[in-house]
């Protein structure tokens, strides 16, 4: 059997920012449709506590399986930073046959990048003018390069721990993209400027705060894939609406969700749905896929809101693979109409 291997350079060159975006699109309304569930990554550690993950997954209206398998090691070349080394292994569904095996490191880069990308452009205004991106190594220019794909950013900064790394990315990142970058030495300010916010840190404790956002703001979580670590703190995600990737996945992972539900501030019912969900919903036909994940949705709508409850609050929102922030958003047409439906059902 002959099986395919594309390394790193193959990888950057073939997975174009575009068409992973569009990938991303179908791949989550076919993950919020699907009636089998998803396997939640497993993360073991190894060495001197290093960690390595393995995530597989099925989608059988794409009719395909395969998973990830990757090491998290820190990095020598950058001390304070990590690496995912591994690789990618995608099976046909029909056949059972081995398709491809990729590097994993940059799949994980790029994939993640337009994951965000997708989420914003289902859930963001679509009158944001200011992007910020909480972060300086290598998703930060990743999501520098996908999420302006899906608006029109007036403005763009960066925020980051070190002011040194954050000037030499704004520099590099301006001549690649041909257009400024501007770095910001103050978080809430980047926060109180931003209409879009995305956190790809590697940080332990929070580095974005509920009262530095301002209502209608889109926040976009990615930071950490285990319990531990958090980006944002209790109070932004008590006044979020979180929209979640996969809605199992983070209420069992996502440590942002678990810090707010284990001090009493949220509970499961804070997950309103996943973005799959959103999408489908918003998409202007309705085929088998997307009505399932549209009854999903309203199922979740029926069990979360109280009898007499602000609808508006519903469509009032923005959500990231995570979080929210109540507030007059861009995605919500939709929502609301499904949220009034619920309501008179009830």
């Amino acid at each position: 059997m002959t099986i395919d291997f594309f390394d790193a350079a193959e990888v950057e060159e073939l997975l174009d920012y575009p068409g992973c975006i569009d990938a991303m699109r179908r791949a989550m309304v076919a993950l919020s449709s699907g009636e089998r569930p998803q396997p939640l990554r497993q993360i073991i550690t190894v060495g001197r506590n290093e960690m390595f993950g393995t995530m597989p997954g099925e989608l059988q209206a794409l009719s395909t399986f395969g998973a990830k398998l990757v090491s998290v090691f820190g990095d020598p070349d950058h001390p304070g930073r990590t690496r995912h080394q591994g690789v990618v292994v995608a099976y046909d569904g029909v056949t059972g046959a081995v398709n491809c095996i990729a590097d994993a490191e940059p799949v994980t880069k790029i994939r993640t990048a337009c994951a965000t990308a997708v989420a914003t452009d289902a859930l963001a205004r679509t009158d944001a003018e200011v992007l910020a991106v909480f972060g300086s190594g290598v998703q930060a220019e990743a999501h520098l390069r996908a999420v302006p794909l899906v608006r029109q950013f007036r403005e763009i900064l960066i925020w980051g721990r070190s002011a040194e790394r954050i000037r030499d990315l704004a520099q590099r990142m301006s001549k690649q993209l041909g257009r400024p970058i501007t770095p910001v030495a103050n978080g809430r300010e980047a926060a109180a400027k931003a209409d879009v916010i995305c956190t790809v840190t590697s940080s332990t404790e929070p580095v974005l705060l509920g009262d530095w956002v301002k209502p209608g703001t889109h926040v976009n979580l990615v930071g950490s894939s285990y319990l531990g670590p958090v980006e944002v703190d209790n109070t932004l995600v008590a006044k979020a609406r979180y929209v979640a990737d996969y809605r199992p996945g983070v209420l069992a992972q996502a440590a942002e969700l678990a810090t707010a539900r284990k001090a009493g501030i949220v509970d499961d019912s804070h997950v309103i749905g996943e973005i799959g969900e959103v999408l489908a919903i918003s998409e202007s036909h309705a085929s088998r896929l997307h009505m399932q994940a549209t009854r999903r949705l309203r199922a979740r709508m029926r069990h979360s809101l109280d009898p007499g409850a602000d609808l508006g609050g519903v469509g009032d929102s923005v959500s990231i693979p995570g979080v929210a922030v109540r507030g007059d958003s861009g995605w919500c047409q939709a929502l609301n109409r499904l949220a009034a439906t619920v309501a008179e059902e009830r």
